[in-house]
């Protein structure tokens, strides 16, 4: 079975759903409130584990409340938390605001996550044993490029989700097989506003990029070959909190069980459109069946 390793956040999403979102300064009531396990690392995950591949996390929860909830949580899932480290202090916690357009505004407490500086002892090896790495920035830095360059010394293909958008090292992206982003941070890494532009742009970094672009579908680049656009499928968006994450997961299952790059694309646009449709981050992501069943619809 394909074996995915992640190396991330995990954070409780505190979710609130307003008709919309509030303007600086300003006051609006919200509709409804929930505690959502969540975090891009643990999201990509369970989208991963949803769809059919072993998983192993590797990152950092608190001794609270939330902390024991998203390790069970992961484990409930089938993701390994063998590699999910506790410590002292409060787990990480994001504050996301839903409209009623499915949009949302987020804002990441780091929390346990700001420990994930390093690699423990067992980590290189797990990540040694995979089949990808995936990786995002909601830790620090470091435990990033680290995580990345123990990939590259074992042979292991890197995934990389540049999320929240920052400048990347070059020893980062020396390491980085594919890069992720959403229309947002791939033109805010390279300045281009145009996002196949911005795709271009980044494939002088890395040698393969999808850039994600909502409802519209994701664009494709690799060196030597012509890029690829692949439409969305077309429904109505509740909530797209964790999309982008369940593109990434499901879209690294398939990759590594070779599934032609086209096919790859499209089955886990297919899994993104199912995440759009319900409400939350890993709540929402869907199992294979429903991603089959979505992608040969």
């Amino acid at each position: 079975m394909t074996h995915i390793v992640v190396l991330g956040s995990t954070n409780m999403d505190l979710v609130t759903y307003v008709a919309k979102a509030p303007q600086r300064g300003e006051t609006v009531t919200g509709r409804e409130f929930h505690t959502i396990p969540g975090g891009k690392g643990a999201n990509q995950a369970i989208a991963a584990a949803r769809a059919g591949a072993t998983v192993s996390m590797i990152g950092a929860v608190g001794n609270d409340a939330f902390g024991l909830r998203l390790r069970d949580t992961l484990e409930h899932s089938g993701v390994d938390t063998d590699f999910l480290r506790t410590v002292e202090g409060p787990s990480g916690t994001a504050h996301i605001v839903v409209d009623d357009e499915g949009a949302n505004s987020i804002v990441v407490i780091p929390g346990a996550n700001g420990t994930v500086d390093h690699l423990s002892p067992g980590d290189e090896g797990v990540i040694a044993s995979a089949d990808a790495l995936l990786l995002q920035l909601e830790i620090p830095l470091r435990a990033v490029v680290l995580g990345a360059q123990a990939a590259r010394r074992h042979g292991i293909r890197t995934v990389l989700t540049p999320s929240p958008a920052q400048p990347l090292p070059p020893e980062l992206l020396d390491t980085t097989d594919l890069l992720v982003a959403n229309e947002y941070e791939a033109i805010t890494l390279t300045g281009r506003a145009d996002p196949r532009e911005a795709a271009a742009a980044l494939l002088e970094a890395v040698p393969e990029v999808v850039v994600t672009l909502g409802a519209t579908g994701c664009l494709c680049l690799t060196r030597g070959t012509e890029p690829l656009v692949i439409p969305a499928p077309k429904v109505t968006a509740v909530d797209s909190t964790g999309a982008g994450d369940t593109f990434v997961g499901t879209l690294a299952v398939a990759l590594a069980e070779e599934k032609p790059v086209r096919e790859a694309l499209s089955w886990a646009a297919a899994a993104a459109a199912i995440s759009v449709q319900r409400a939350g981050a890993s709540a929402s992501m869907p199992y294979r069946p429903e991603i089959d069943a979505q992608f040969t619809a």
